[in-house]
């Protein structure tokens, strides 16, 4: 498998999946280990490192690289990377390495620590004579062609037509299966994505993949045909697994697809909350009847059940499930230290946990489990997206918070939510108006046209200093909004306390993976 091709082995770089030798590594300089890393490094460390700083970087910028229709007759490439356009390799790599260094350096540690495991694995593998489950199903070339679908019979607008209006779609879903090589199964998510002319956020791992992509109909069909098809997740992915809505590749600015420790950011490594150990699952029909047993007791404050959104605050501000206790949270990787500091609120008591796609709740049950306070933990299978589908109008009202440019999708009528100016009924978000910072608010148009547009007074004056004084390249973000927020609140009671104040945006990577 490429990852385990020992760099000790020469200097042949082209056992990688990507080939090194096109690199122009002129500008690597800045992406060298700090002064007292390198130091500790002996002659074959150092010798892997450059390896895996070289693997790491070539992926990096591989996930930048955009299809343009003339890729269908040339072999003319472009990468967008912070919203600019490079049309050369040197260019690329000058960016990459001057504005990126740190996720290089972070995905350089991820190819050493994979490297590692996998020399580790192999040499036990070889000693009990077992075989390599990923060598067996891929070709002996391990070519991430191998693995693309045929589009030749495909006119190449077809594959792009939903990129701009609603003939498109987007899919969400996740798979937890142990990975033992996630950089190929990176690199192959990469050209996959991008020969389907896909855009979207893929995280991997060693516990499994994650993702959100959009594009045509046709390309979403072909995408889930191969995944269904892989010989990795064929006997645990099913059709089922991947969430539908209208949409395209318009709803992402980018393809972003990375290697991490987790698919989704807790904040705990799965070697000691794992995926194996979670909640009792619930389908759609099943959580709906649980559901209603809980709201038809008379004093829900005194029930043995509590109904969990498992999301964090500014989702569950402008849709939730009746009579949930909803966290306010920023972070889903603040739920562990929530349940921490709010243990005895869950003592004895059977906890329905609920998230847009099922893939929080998976290892926030693992974790609420292995506290040991619950009398039992269910979670809702396919997350609010799949009893959205089967119950439009049932317990969850107002909208669908998403990860992607849309923010919201919309089931039913319900308005949960308000303006944060006027108060008037509005669930529609914004991001904040001055452009550093990256909060959402809640402004209805009457306020919008008087100018509120910013998430808060000091955000407000800050964008008019801005605006009218010199240009900077950015300032720290300071809002009254986030400063006046718990990082971890305490339940004072079973009662719901819902969020009052701007939201802030979408984080890396909850149920649709942001690669940040």
């Amino acid at each position: 498998m490429p990852s385990s091709t020992s760099p000790d082995q020469g200097d042949d770089l082209e056992t990688c999946i990507l080939r090194f030798s096109d690199l122009d590594l002129k500008y690597t300089s800045l992406i060298n280990p700090s002064s007292s890393l390198q130091a500790e490094l002996d002659g074959s460390t150092k010798k892997k490192y450059s390896f895996a700083k070289k693997k790491a970087f070539a992926l990096f910028v591989k996930t930048k690289e955009v299809p343009t229709k003339r890729s269908f007759e040339c072999k003319e490439k472009l990468w967008k990377c912070c919203q600019q356009l490079f049309t050369d390799q040197i260019s690329i790599h000058r960016h990459v390495a001057t504005q990126h260094a740190d996720e290089i350096y972070h995905q350089t540690a991820s190819v050493l620590k994979q490297l590692a495991v996998t020399l580790s694995s192999s040499k036990s593998l070889s000693s009990a004579d077992e075989k390599n489950p990923l060598k067996e199903c891929l070709p002996h070339s391990h070519e991430v062609s191998a693995w693309l679908p045929d589009i030749s019979c495909f006119n190449p607008d077809e594959l792009i037509s939903g990129q701009g209006s609603e003939e498109g779609e987007v899919l969400l879903y996740y798979c937890y299966r142990d990975l033992e090589d996630p950089q190929w199964i990176c690199a192959w998510q990469t050209a996959l994505c991008q020969h389907l002319h896909l855009t979207g956020k893929i995280r991997i791992a060693t516990e499994g993949i994650n993702g959100t992509v959009g594009g045509s109909r046709l390309a979403t069909r072909l995408y889930v045909e191969v995944m269904l098809s892989f010989p990795l997740f064929k006997d645990d992915l099913c059709k089922d697994d991947f969430k539908t809505s209208k949409g395209g590749a318009h709803c992402f600015p980018e393809l972003r697809v990375g290697v991490f420790e987790e698919i989704v950011p807790m904040g705990i490594s799965p070697k000691k909350i794992s995926y194996k150990k979670p909640g009792i699952h619930l389908s759609p029909s099943e959580f709906h009847k649980e559901v209603e047993k809980f709201l038809s007791q008379a004093n829900q404050e005194q029930s043995d059940t509590i109904l969990l959104d498992c999301r964090n605050f500014y989702e569950s501000k402008i849709g939730r499930f009746q009579g949930c206790l909803a966290p306010d949270i920023r972070k889903f990787s603040y739920f562990p230290s929530y349940v921490d500091k709010n243990l005895e609120l869950f003592r004895e008591k059977r906890v329905l946990m609920y998230c847009t796609g099922g893939i929080r709740c998976e290892r926030g049950s693992a974790y609420l489990k292995a506290k040991g306070v619950c009398k039992a933990v269910f979670q809702l299978k396919g997350g609010i997206h799949k009893y959205l589908e089967e119950f439009p109008d049932g317990f969850y009202k107002g909208k669908l918070f998403v990860f992607d440019e849309r923010y919201a999708l919309s089931y039913n009528s319900d308005v949960v939510s308000e303006c944060s100016y006027c108060g008037a009924q509005w669930d529609q978000y914004k991001l904040c108006s001055t452009l550093q910072c990256r909060q959402l608010v809640l402004t209805c148009p009457a306020c919008q046209g008087q100018g509120f547009t910013a998430c808060c007074v000091t955000c407000q004056d800050k964008g008019s200093r801005k605006a009218s004084g010199p240009t900077q390249d950015n300032f720290k973000e300071e809002c009254e909004c986030t400063a006046r927020r718990p990082r971890i609140p305490r339940e004072l009671s079973r009662h719901v306390q819902q969020p009052v104040s701007p939201e802030p945006g979408p984080d890396a990577a909850e149920d649709g993976p942001v690669l940040a």
